[in-house]
């Protein structure tokens, strides 16, 4: 039976999500008109409200295409619609923002020019031709230059910056993309750059992009303020030039970072899989690690003994010129001295990078918060930031109240959450010196202020020397809440999956503090988000000579070889070592003075790479484990012996391990067949640990997390040894396995701790 419908009706919709700063007023505006609808849209501190109203069969037209049709940056969580009175409104208008209560907002990303915008970049007839700040609703900066919410010119770093009559013709046209683009900008009205020399003098050039280019060609290292902050940028093939900026940024061994101009240069360098083709093309731009090419044109100091290479795309209009007109891949390695944040305002790297830099390419569109690049090594992220940053993350578990998750030591983020969403922050690095310390503290107090959160809980590790702690200790009126390192591992990977657990994770990394205040780092731990219990964990062995035995893996090698009953010094560290100093560190280990004991798996890592001469001392942490995993020959297929001890507790015991590595060492065994028999022992040892620890509790489900999981030899072993097992396997793929992953992870901890209380 047919039912007559009113004339006209109205409705409302509230739209949350990523939805201010991405075109969606603009997109409204026109899906709006195309169905011949009046209304409204305007952004608030909620995100975007809208009202239509017109025939009943448009308006439904129009619930059914608003969240399906949306542009390509924007994110919608939700849709709430309400049926509201007709007002006879038959034109549709984008109105102007209002700002009633606390902002609930998400802030887009940072996105990588588009190919619009591109066209226009690189078109002689065009007014933009050769700008290197063309952007538009779908491309350009945002997280990087944003000061608060709503999303709007004001509120950011343009704020200076008033529009010429052309621009602001664009900006007002709701059918142009470029309306209400914040940073809309053009030669006439708009930021500009310039090169200068170390002491800051602007150096005369028709065209400083090309100076810079040129420059670069000629072997000079230029620091470029890019997005987020500053490059060192040099030559990639040009071996004076990499081993210069090697030695004045202080950065002995740890590869640089390479920026070529397009795919095809990409394909150059290294080898590349459909996943590493989508994420170089993508929005986000991460540096890429991806297997090195043979015939690589890179000098040697680029990334010295590793077989992969990291690559990344152009990702502003700044950095499509410049690659452009250099015409060669160039180093893209972040603007700081090793340990130090990066540098982002002109003064400040004028003063930092002073002794670094020949050439300073400059602009004066001020970066508001400085943010690195993000770094994927496919599937795992291993570093993020840009391009990531400041997307937020579900909770599993909704925080009853707003609270802060402060991170770890190394490789620190922090965390924000009110009701089920998290933002994690951007990477801030190791919070070992003051400059990193502000950087923390300023992202800290942005976050808090651009999604309005107050925080009355705080979330720390229970290392009390943590400076990520002592900040969470030092805060005033707020409730704090220790949480276990690596249970922050376990509740990082659950959550992101969106589950609560209970699971078995083996918990994998360098260094953790423990429940029982030693030192832990290679757990088999059963829990959930609000506790867990130690179901296992390697058999402890000391730390001789404590954080010396960090920065020399031999001393590892010496402490395992005296675990197992053997002090002498193994023929691959004989020529290495001297024989009393082997002798005093076995000692140590012996006897156990400033030997602190520890159970993890980095330092058995360590062990091993020694042991088949890999690498004996190292120049940035991980690196020992790293070039061990490199080193492995894919064609080997042995495994040593590692018992595993049923207890309970569980114990991975691999005293037997390494006397077999020691005694392959010293017959010669080439070191790619000892790091990859090691990487087998470890892998079927941890599955076996897991499968007894789930049979034990009656568990299905299994996490690998900690930054030894960012290994893909083990990861992806202990993974194919588990499914055969019948468990279901997780492993972080939003977050870093490492310890950038562990503010989310004691988010997660705070909230799920909170809920039981009530």
């Amino acid at each position: 039976m047919a039912v007559d419908l009113p004339a006209a009706c109205r409705a409302r919709a509230r739209v949350e999500g990523t939805v201010q700063g991405v075109g969606f007023r603009p997109y409204v505006w026109r899906l709006a008109n195309e169905l011949g609808l009046g209304g409204f849209v305007l952004n608030d501190e909620r995100g975007v409200l809208v009202e239509v109203e017109g025939e009943p069969r448009a308006v439904e037209r129009f619930r059914a295409r608003l969240a399906v049709e949306a542009p390509p940056l924007a994110v919608v969580e939700r849709v709430a619609w309400a049926d509201v009175s007709a007002a006879g409104e038959r034109a549709f208008a984008i109105v102007s923002s209002e700002r009633r209560g606390e902002a609930d907002v998400p802030v887009s990303p940072d996105t990588a020019t588009c190919a619009d915008c591109l066209r226009e970049l690189f078109d002689p007839a065009d007014r933009r031709f050769r700008y290197p700040f063309v952007n538009c609703t779908n491309c350009g900066p945002r997280f990087t230059i944003v000061r608060g919410v709503p999303y709007d010119r004001p509120l950011t770093t343009m704020a200076d910056f008033a529009m010429c009559p052309a621009c602001q013709a664009e900006y007002d046209d709701p059918a142009d993309r470029r309306f209400h683009a914040q940073p809309n900008a053009c030669p006439v009205c708009g930021p500009r750059a310039w090169l200068a020399d170390a002491s800051g003098r602007e150096l005369p050039s028709d065209d400083p992009i090309r100076a810079a280019a040129r420059a670069l060609l000629e072997g000079v290292i230029v620091a470029v303020k890019g997005v987020g902050g500053f490059h060192l940028a040099c030559r990639a093939d040009d071996e004076r030039a990499v081993a210069a900026l090697r030695s004045r940024k202080h950065r002995e061994d740890k590869p640089f970072a390479l920026m070529a101009a397009g795919l095809e240069a990409a394909r150059a360098l290294v080898e590349l899989g459909p996943a590493e083709e989508d994420l170089l093309v993508s929005r986000r731009r991460p540096i890429v690690v991806a297997p090195r090419r043979a015939d690589a044109a890179v000098a040697p100091s680029v990334a010295p003994g590793h077989p992969t290479l990291g690559v990344m795309l152009p990702y502003s209009p700044l950095h499509h010129l410049l690659l452009a007109d250099a015409a060669t891949t160039l180093v893209m390695t972040s603007g700081n001295v090793s340990d130090e944040p990066i540098a982002y305002a002109n003064d400040e790297a004028l003063g930092r990078l002073g002794a670094i830099a020949d050439r300073f390419l400059l602009h004066d569109r001020p970066i508001h918060m400085r943010t690195d690049d993000s770094v994927v090594r496919p599937p795992v992220v291993l570093r993020r930031s840009r391009g990531h940053v400041p997307d937020a993350l579900a909770l599993p578990v909704a925080a009853a109240r707003p609270l802060l998750a402060c991170g770890a030591e190394l490789k620190n983020t922090f965390c924000l959450a009110k009701g089920a969403r998290a933002w994690v922050g951007h990477h801030v690095g190791d919070l070992e010196n003051y400059e990193t310390l502000r950087s923390f503290t300023e992202g800290i107090a942005h976050f808090e202020r651009l999604f309005a959160v107050a925080p009355e809980v705080v979330a720390h590790d229970l290392h009390p020397e943590y400076l990520s702690t002592k900040n969470a200790l030092e805060r005033d009126g707020v409730e704090t809440v220790g949480v276990q390192h690596h249970h922050a591992h376990l509740a990082a990977c659950l959550a992101e999956h969106g589950e609560r657990g209970p699971a078995v994770g083996a918990i994998y990394d360098g260094t953790g503090y423990g429940a029982d205040a030693t030192i832990w780092g290679g757990e088999i731990l059963v829990g959930g988000l609000s506790s867990f219990e130690r179901a296992g964990a390697l058999r402890p062995v000391r730390l001789p000579g404590g954080a010396q035995a960090i920065r020399q893996p031999w001393r590892m090698a010496c402490a395992w070889l005296a675990e197992a009953g053997d002090e002498e010094i193994p023929p691959a560290l004989a020529g290495r070592v001297p024989a009393a100093r082997w002798r005093a560190v076995a000692r140590l280990a012996r006897e156990g003075l400033a030997s602190p004991v520890t159970t993890s798996a980095g330092r058995l890592f360590d062990a091993i790479s020694a042991l088949c001469g890999v690498r004996a001392e190292v120049n940035y942490e991980g690196q020992a484990a790293i070039e061990l995993e490199a080193a492995c020959d894919p064609a080997e297929r042995g495994a040593y012996p590692l018992a595993v001890e049923a207890g309970p507790p569980l114990v991975l015991d691999p005293r037997e391990t390494v006397r077999a590595a020691a005694a392959d060492a010293a017959d010669g065994v080439a070191a790619g067949a000892i790091a990859a028999r090691f990487h087998h022992a470890l892998a079927a040892a941890t599955a076996e640990a897991i499968v007894l620890a789930a049979t034990r509790h009656g568990l299905e489900v299994a996490v690998l997390s900690g930054g030894t999981f960012a290994n893909a030899v083990l990861r992806d072993d202990v993974t194919r040894w588990l499914r055969i097992a019948g468990l279901r396997v997780l492993v972080p793929e939003r977050l870093p396995p490492s310890d950038g992953g562990i503010s989310y992870g004691q988010a997660a901890v705070a909230a799920a701790r909170l809920e039981e209380r009530g």
